[in-house]
């Protein structure tokens, strides 16, 4: 098998703007179905395997819960791609309990060569490289205060590392602008992720006209 473009959720812009305004506008009503404790049970039936091969817990554990509401099994497989066994093997065994995979690993290549060999689809919960599940969560609870998302500027004081990553690609696939604003030796360089809706900046006066600002650790 190869990568399914649309069906995996690797990287932020393996999905189209329509495809994330959608998630986003199903997001902002599944927030309202928690609050009132009436999820609907749109997984009943389906069985999700949670891999956890690295540190941190809140993603991880809010994918479990929100499965779980919505009438799913959600198991927590104790799996670490340590190269022991080799990714084909665990994708066929993985591919023949469950309907969904949600990973949490170092490597974003992990991931890739996992969903090549699999049927079930997979989701990027966090790598080294990006986090695109949370850019997707915070770009939700921006539309539930903003009424949208378009036409965004997003200002990240942050290094090249995961969670800025993360916003730069949304840059490829959504019409918002975002502004690295940081020394320059730690500015996104990555070919494959310049685009024209980015741009990396010295200047703290970016945050000035921003409407959003993220921030990360000082690496």
């Amino acid at each position: 098998m190869s990568f399914r473009p649309g069906r995996d959720f690797l990287e932020f812009h393996n999905l189209s703007a329509d495809a994330i305004f959608s998630i986003i506008d199903r997001a902002c009503a599944l927030a309202e179905d928690w609050l009132q404790g009436t999820m609907p049970q749109t997984l009943k039936g389906k069985r999700a395997g949670l891999i956890v091969d690295d540190t941190g817990w809140r993603n991880t554990a809010a994918f479990d819960l929100g499965i779980q509401a919505m009438g799913g099994t959600c198991v927590t497989v104790p799996i670490n791609f340590n190269g022991r066994e080799e990714i084909a093997d665990l994708a066929g065994y993985l591919d023949n309990w469950f309907d969904l995979l949600i990973i949490r690993t170092k490597e974003l290549s992990t991931l890739r060569a996992l969903a090549a060999d699999m049927r079930a689809p997979v989701i990027n919960a966090r790598t080294k490289f990006n986090h695109p599940c949370e850019t997707l969560g915070d770009l939700a609870y921006v539309k539930s205060l903003r009424g949208q998302t378009a036409g965004l500027k997003i200002v990240g004081v942050a290094p090249d590392a995961n969670i800025l990553r993360s916003w730069v690609e949304a840059s490829i696939s959504l019409p918002i602008q975002v502004t690295q604003v940081y020394p320059d030796q730690w500015h996104v360089t990555d070919a494959a992720l310049i685009n024209p809706n980015f741009r990396a900046s010295t200047d703290m006066d970016e945050l000035l006209d921003a409407d959003v600002v993220i921030t990360d650790s000082w690496p």
